[in-house]
């Protein structure tokens, strides 16, 4: 399903497109930005674990991949400058055609929205960057390779997407549909507001202090941060410029693009088993919920998720 923007104008200013620059080359098989899987058995497995599972060895947020298209211009190694990546993304429909020109759209409403809710709650505020990747990049959390997935790193405060990784999350998970991508960008933005008010800090240092709740403590943050993507599409539909116009399709493709995320949901396609003490971002159900929360309330206060049950 289309999304329906209010101003079908982009920019770019925030994106730091490292597209085919390379990548790192030399990783081989040093840290990876949400390395929490040594010796997983088999691709899709430590995709599974690292990347939808969320893991965090060196500080990195909410890794999960949702479905985006590959033939882009600008994914497949063929580098752009920043105006020609303005160009491209300010033709004719370009929103439909072009995966990372609709993302930055998502990214460009979503700083908008969260500017203007920080600024009327007293709160300061900071955009992160967007940052476009394919086969590897350096960030604040360590290196990353383009298996990590979508991920929020808080020590530089980027969002990075490797665009030519995420079909097979589509064809495996079914998590399809426009909106279902603008969850994605929507996640790891919650992810920023963590940073930004003080959350994501606290919950490491309460891990590291109880390692036997780190899971507990992640599952509440990874919900918070769907929360956050409802509260973000709630206020985004309001918005009298530079939103977007909802349908009850577009919150039904969210609401299971979350769900597909679940770790029950995962574990049982990968290991044809669940094991709710390995859970680390919630259940498919769970993500669901706290995400229609966020979209029902419009308020970021609806999402305390670390005081359920």
């Amino acid at each position: 399903m289309p999304i329906e923007f209010d101003d079908s104008r982009v920019d770019v200013g925030g994106v730091d497109d490292r597209r085919g620059g390379g990548g790192l080359g030399g990783l081989g098989g040093g840290g990876l930005a949400l390395g929490g899987g040594a010796g997983v058995v088999g691709l899709i497995v430590y995709l599974i674990f690292n990347v939808l599972g969320g893991g965090s060895g060196t500080g990195g947020t909410g890794g999960l991949g949702l479905p985006i298209d590959t033939g882009q211009v600008g994914s497949s190694g063929q580098s752009e400058t920043r105006q020609q990546l303005q160009q491209r993304c300010n033709s004719s429909g370009a929103l439909d055609k072009y995966t990372d020109c609709r993302l930055i759209k998502v990214y460009n409403v979503a700083d908008t929205v969260w500017s203007q809710e920080f600024q009327r709650r007293g709160l300061p505020y900071q955009a992160p960057k967007l940052v476009f990747f394919t086969q590897a990049t350096r960030t604040g959390c360590g290196d990353a390779s383009s298996s990590t997935g979508p991920f929020y790193c808080p020590a530089d405060q980027e969002l990075y997407f490797d665009l030519g990784f995420l079909q097979q999350l589509q064809d495996q998970f079914g998590a399809q549909g426009q909106f279902a991508q603008a969850y994605i960008v929507a996640h790891e933005f919650g992810h920023h507001l963590q940073t930004l008010l003080g959350t994501e800090p606290k919950v490491r240092a309460a891990q590291e202090r109880n390692p036997s709740l780190a899971n507990k403590y992640s599952v509440a943050l990874e919900l918070q941060a769907d929360c956050y993507a409802g509260v973000w599409a709630n206020l985004a539909d309001a918005s009298q410029q530079n939103g977007i116009n909802l349908s009850q399709d577009n919150i039904a493709e969210a609401q299971k693009a979350a769900a597909a995320v679940g770790d029950d949901r995962i574990q049982q396609e990968t290991q044809g088993r669940v094991n709710p003490e390995s859970f680390t971002h919630g259940t498919a159900q769970q993500r669901s919920d706290w995400f229609t929360t966020g979209y029902r309330s419009g308020d970021i206060k609806s999402c305390d998720t670390f005081n359920q049950g």
